[in-house]
């Protein structure tokens, strides 16, 4: 029997998503992994940003990594696989009526964005009897394994409204009657979860196509980079959300293309045009679908969907004709999109789910809810003690359970939550698994 880890670390160093502790919960686990678990420190893969000794946490390192590890696995290996870093959360842009949810995702140091979907065909990929738990230490992270069973979690209603405040630190904004002031939706990703789709594009680039008027930012608690100041068990800690906001995401990629024609409708297109074959599956998808729409000039088509999603997909339809248009080569511009298995316009779809498959073997444990945001602490500024919250109490658990006692799946998230309330927190973390990984022990 085999043990092998992948552990990724992206604090953003110089970014405005800059995060402190995302390191330092890679480098914590490392040691538990070794002395706990018993892994040999040559079976483990570290991609950090901060140290260029080591991989860069790029998305085609991080798939890449996971691959080789997945397809050199045997039954009865134990694989392993933590991940701390900003989470995002892809709204869908075909235009199409039915085209709903979103998708939830972790953010490699490159902006190339690593999918639900992408997950779920690694998982898919595994041979039978090997155990492989997934750790995600980040916003957004409820789920990240598309259509594995919610174990412990909030947000398997898809009707539910989120129970728990998006901006996480306690009811500093809840209004009277147990809502949340108006101000302080909309202009981060409290009301992109909160409202829906009509908040999730309020977004100046969008408005400004839409002819709207701009929205004022709230004035704390957003994803601008910006962290806050709170007393977590009498200490002052200092507190980033780990999410990136789109806003961000699309200065981010500007900066890393040197592009500044990026909208929201058009974020799938870009990371195609900047990444090619090593982009998500789901956005090689994507262009599939848009270059369906370009050959047939978009005229007739069924299911067109008018007004603020028809915005979304013209403007995603565009930049892909742009760059069409520029490509000396465009059936090799093509290729990794059309080579790509999209058996109908519905698997470009953000959030849609066939409903149909049951990981028998992966173990996600979240960091929270896929409509939540989970916290980078610095405490007292203090960036050589930073940490990610669910991290923390994981290693807090292990920290205070017997040497070599299993610690159950199930026990460990409700362990993790009952800690992040006593601390002050409001991220709800997850479990999601088939039944029969529920009390199994954690990694091994």
């Amino acid at each position: 029997m085999a043990k092998k880890a992948v552990m990724v670390g992206c604090n953003y160093p110089g970014t405005k998503a800059e995060l402190h502790g995302c390191i330092n919960d890679v480098w914590r686990m490392h040691k538990a992994l070794i002395e706990r678990f018993g892994f040999d420190e040559q079976d483990i893969t570290v991609l950090i940003d901060t140290d260029d000794q080591y991989t860069q946490p790029t998305g085609a390192n991080i798939k890449r990594a996971l691959h080789d590890m997945v397809t050199n696995s045997q039954s009865g290996d134990v694989l392993f696989f933590h991940y701390s870093g900003h989470g995002t959360r892809l709204p869908a842009e075909t235009g199409e009526d039915d085209d709903t949810g979103y998708d939830e995702c972790i953010v490699p140091c490159d902006m190339n964005l690593i999918n639900d979907e992408d997950f779920r065909e690694l998982i898919d990929k595994l041979p039978k009897g090997v155990a492989f738990t997934i750790v995600s230490d980040s916003c957004h992270s409820g789920g990240l394994i598309e259509d594995t069973k919610e174990q412990i979690g909030d947000s398997f209603d898809p009707q539910r409204e989120p129970e728990v405040d998006p901006l996480q630190f306690g009811d500093a904004n809840r209004g009277v009657d147990g809502g949340y002031e108006e101000e302080n939706e909309g202009g981060g990703w409290g009301g992109l979860l909160k409202k829906g789709f009509k908040k999730a594009w309020e977004s100046d680039s969008v408005r400004d196509a839409m002819g709207i008027g701009r929205r004022e930012k709230p004035c704390h608690g957003d994803d601008s980079g910006a962290a806050q100041q709170v007393y977590l068990g009498g200490d002052d800690v200092e507190v980033k959300n780990k999410a990136l906001s789109l806003d961000t995401l699309i200065d981010m990629l500007k900066d890393k293309t040197g592009r500044q024609d990026i909208e929201v409708g058009s974020i799938r297109p870009t990371l195609y045009d900047t990444f090619g074959e090593d982009s998500s599956s789901k956005v090689k998808k994507f262009v599939q679908v848009m270059m369906g729409r370009l050959q047939k000039g978009n005229e007739g088509k069924e299911g067109e969907g008018g007004g603020f999603m028809g915005v979304m997909g013209g403007l995603a339809a565009q930049f892909l004709q742009n760059q069409l248009n520029q490509s000396d080569d465009s059936d090799a511009y093509l290729k990794p999109a059309m080579q790509t298995d999209a058996p109908s316009p519905q698997a470009a779809y953000a959030g849609v789910k066939p409903g149909t498959r049951i990981a028998d073997m992966g173990v996600l444990v979240s960091g929270c809810q896929s409509d939540q945001t989970s916290a980078d602490a610095k405490p007292g500024g203090d960036a050589t003690q930073a940490y990610g919250a669910l991290s923390n109490a994981i290693q807090t658990i292990l920290a205070s359970s017997e040497p070599g006692q299993p610690i159950p799946n199930r026990h460990l998230v409700t362990e993790a939550r009952r800690l992040l309330v006593n601390q002050g927190y409001t991220q709800q973390p997850g479990l999601y698994c088939a039944d029969q990984n529920r009390d199994a022990p954690f990694i091994c």
